[in-house]
């Protein structure tokens, strides 16, 4: 489980397919999946709806998991 900073990926057990939670500490604060879009954009991101305040960009897209969850830590930490 690849973690940055305070945050871990942890696989969605719950889900189908390759479904990451994001967590900081115990709270899941968002999500990390694989689509079927385009290969420079199949990795798909987004901050949990009650942690958006003060956060930009709260979503997007990559095109590897490493790099979603790089991207999702930069808009975490307001970088």
């Amino acid at each position: 489980m690849p973690a940055m900073a305070e945050l871990l990926l942890k696989r969605a057990t719950a889900a189908s397919g390759e479904v990451y939670d994001v967590l900081s500490g115990s709270r899941i604060v968002g999500r990390i999946l694989l689509s079927d879009a385009s290969p420079a954009s199949q990795w798909v991101w987004t901050v949990s709806y009650g942690y958006h305040e003060g956060r930009t960009p709260t979503h997007g897209y990559a095109e590897s998991r490493e790099a979603a969850m790089q991207a999702f830590a930069k808009g975490w930490h307001r970088e």
